[in-house]
């Protein structure tokens, strides 16, 4: 068992949200743990007192942030409510949540970067196998489409309105990697997500 995830949350924290954003942004192979290591604020041999090598510290960011976003993103999502814009406002609190301790938590995706180590490949193969065997409802499914407006095509509306979100995620993303407080705004965030969601619903909604 890695020591990494007995420390306490805050090295513990920094050193996964540092080595999140290098193998997320480089990719395993060009990762560099010199550089994980300087901005966890550690040296390189402390970090490897917590995990034996490389492989095992990536394997470990996989592995926390896949059941991290599983387990207080996806399973807390309620999708018995089927209003497409509160669904949506719900996903963004629970995402705001996971952004504000781990700024670069949804960039997760890209740990999946192809690799030429034959050991992570592996290992990576396994785990998108056992996911794919428990996976979660798309947040657009079974919205209720009663609610938009006669003639439109439901399924280009739900496209517009993903590249919407997906902008805006992208706007709050950049806010909070950057920020100098490292701290979101909520009444202003709010503010502004629910006047996207009062527009988009004048153009698509009855």
């Amino acid at each position: 068992m890695t020591k990494l995830l007995d420390l306490n949350p805050q090295r513990r924290d920094a050193i996964l949200n540092a080595a999140l954003k290098e193998f997320s942004s480089k990719g395993y192979d060009n990762a560099s743990t010199n550089v994980i290591a300087k901005e966890a604020g550690i040296s390189k041999a402390l970090m490897f007192h917590y995990v034996s090598n490389k492989q095992e510290l990536f394997l470990v960011v996989y592995d926390y942030f896949f059941d991290l976003i599983k387990n207080e993103y996806l399973e807390l999502m309620n999708y018995d409510e089927k209003d497409i814009f509160d669904r949506l406002r719900q996903s963004y609190h629970l995402q705001i949540k996971l952004w504000e301790r781990y700024p670069w938590i949804f960039d997760f995706h890209k740990l999946l970067q192809p690799t030429k180590s034959k050991e992570v490949s592996k290992e990576l193969e396994n785990r998108v196998h056992e996911e794919h065997s428990s996976c979660s409802p798309k947040l657009f499914d079974g919205i209720e489409e009663a609610k938009f407006k006669v003639g439109l095509d439901i399924e280009k509306c739900k496209q517009f309105i993903l590249w919407v979100n997906v902008g805006f995620t992208n706007e709050i993303l950049e806010d909070i990697r950057y920020s100098e407080s490292q701290a979101i705004n909520y009444e202003l965030f709010v503010e502004k997500l629910d006047g996207y969601f009062d527009e988009l619903r004048k153009i698509y909604y009855k």
